[in-house]
């Protein structure tokens, strides 16, 4: 913590440098202010209290101003000093409160998949959400992570641990906590990288039984396997990103996973299927049951594709790894394969990525329309090598 004299100028001009920062003013011990990555202006005190180190948040700049901040931050210094501290009123949290403010605030904002997160940590808030939040301890979040481990979702426990580790540091920044509890709470299990790539057998059965499935599922689980794009994006997916007659699909790097943007050649099999789609009126969502919303609910069309197939271990991220494993078994060149995935990775990482620009298109159109007529030609009797060697 850096000594600072905090004047009403420091205050209004200081900005964020991409970390936490905090000053302490010299004048009046203990009163401080946090800088927070995202640039929120917390004032703060610190008092000693019978026999304990407690740190109080005033507010927020502007809503407090510096001369409001140090009267509040002389009150609880002085109530600490004769003993009733219990009397100022300071800020208490439940962890569902600081929850919905965490959504709002920031997840919606600066995390494109907030809704999966928020997802994975509904049954600790419906456990723990009318907690205090700075009751909240670290043998708590263990338990509630040996749980999942135990219910048999150790990759779920890794998750809904990730996202409780966004969520209290960020309680952390807007100085809710003086610590996380999640700190130093390790993995709950170890993970294999996957490597499923389905067969060639599994790739004919999800096309015949997509066939079977109504709009919106059928025709979006052929998308997935003949694009091979993210299930996020392309249940995503909306009108006004196609050019159809071009052949072309622009997904912008706002709904991009990695944030950048990306051109999805799409193959002649791919247009058909888009074309022969219904649209609602007035929506531009191409895959929605509501006209409202992207498509949900993948999980119970994914249980009829494990009886069609005999096999319950895979996800629909493999249908990707299936197709780039694919366009490697037709001879496409990895750099290729690298851009279809619109991945960044060391080729096209540093000096590369900033001096060449070109895009690949031509290329990208070509392995995928060649993945597209291999896998269509898996059903005229005639099949072609397997990609599983």
């Amino acid at each position: 913590m850096a000594m600072q004299k905090l004047t009403a100028k420091f205050i209004e001009n200081i900005q964020s440098n991409g970390k936490r920062q905090e000053f302490c003013d010299p004048y009046l011990k203990g009163f401080g202010l946090r800088v927070s990555k995202m640039n929120t202006k917390t004032f703060f005190v610190r008092v000693r209290y019978r026999g304990k180190t407690q740190r109080h948040t005033i507010g927020t700049y502007p809503s407090y101003s510096l001369s409001e901040a140090r009267e509040k931050a002389a009150e609880v210094i002085e109530q600490a000093e004769k003993g009733t501290l219990h009397s100022v009123d300071v800020q208490k949290l439940t962890i569902k409160e600081a929850y919905e403010r965490f959504i709002e605030l920031y997840a919606k904002v600066y995390n494109k998949d907030w809704a999966m997160s928020d997802s994975r940590l509904k049954k600790f808030m419906a456990e723990y959400g009318g907690m205090d939040l700075a009751d909240l301890h670290r043998r708590d979040i263990i338990a509630f992570l040996d749980k999942l481990v135990a219910a048999g979702t150790p990759t779920q426990a890794n998750r809904a641990r990730a996202a409780l580790s966004r969520f209290l540091n960020w309680c952390v920044e807007r100085t809710y906590i003086e610590h996380s509890p999640c700190q130093g709470v390790p993995k709950p299990a170890k993970e294999k990288p996957r490597d499923r790539v389905l067969t060639d057998d599994e790739i004919l059965k999800v096309f015949n039984i997509s066939d079977e499935f109504s709009y919106p599922f059928g025709p979006l689980f052929k998308v997935l396997m003949l694009t091979a794009q993210r299930r996020g994006e392309v249940s995503g997916m909306r009108w006004s990103e196609l050019d159809l007659p071009n052949k072309t699909w622009s997904l912008p790097k706002e709904r991009a996973k990695n944030g950048k943007a990306h051109i999805v050649p799409l193959s002649p099999y791919v247009v058909e299927i888009l074309e022969s789609l219904p649209r609602f009126l007035y929506s531009d969502f191409v895959f929605t049951t509501t006209g409202e919303t992207p498509v949900s609910g993948h999980g119970k069309y994914k249980y009829r594709l494990d009886e069609a197939l005999g096999v319950s271990d895979w996800v629909f991220h493999d249908f990707r790894r299936t197709a780039a494993s694919g366009m490697a078994r037709l001879e496409i060149p990895p750099y290729v394969v690298e851009k279809v995935l619109n991945h960044v990775s060391r080729t096209f990482s540093g000096v590369h990525a900033i001096y060449n620009r070109y895009g690949y298109d031509r290329e990208k159109r070509e392995a995928l329309n060649k993945w597209a007529e291999y896998v269509i030609g898996l059903d005229d009797g005639n099949k072609r090598q397997s990609i599983q060697g």
